[in-house]
């Protein structure tokens, strides 16, 4: 699942904007799309549980928390400096409790919508990455 975050977080720091981190635009892309499928409501149950499961391997998120529309508050506020050379290198500036964060949630996902479904959600938010051979039985790419 690592290496997806990783994908995404990748397609969303060569996307250009730089006013808020890639993880909280992949997280705020992630919740427009689900929002739309689930409700605001739902969508904030599977952030809160997602957040709670990476705070037990990421104690640094503790300062985070999903607000009751779903918002992320506390992980938006930091800034990231996008290095080409460090991203094309497989290099992110994305901690690695953000990396968990979306890595549980999106392990969420495909542990209640399915990997059809899943990935299909990732394609219709992300239309020009590709999610070809990913596999979320062992999580990469096949």
């Amino acid at each position: 699942m690592r290496e997806l975050v990783q994908d995404l977080l990748a397609y969303e720091a060569f996307a250009g904007e730089t006013s808020n981190s890639a993880t909280f635009r992949v997280y705020e892309k992630l919740r427009q799309g689900l929002g739309r499928f689930a409700g605001v409501i739902g969508f904030q149950t599977l952030a809160s549980r997602a957040l709670a499961l990476a705070r037990s391997e990421a104690p640094g998120l503790s300062a985070v928390r999903v607000s009751e529309e779903g918002a992320l508050v506390g992980l938006g506020q930091i800034e990231h400096q996008f290095d080409i050379d460090k991203i094309q290198a497989g290099e992110f500036p994305a901690s690695d409790g953000e990396i968990i964060f979306i890595s549980r949630l999106l392990d969420l996902l495909f542990l209640f919508l399915g990997e059809a479904l899943t990935l299909s959600l990732l394609r219709i938010t992300w239309p020009g990455a590709t999610f070809e051979g990913f596999s979320s039985e062992n999580g990469r790419k096949a």
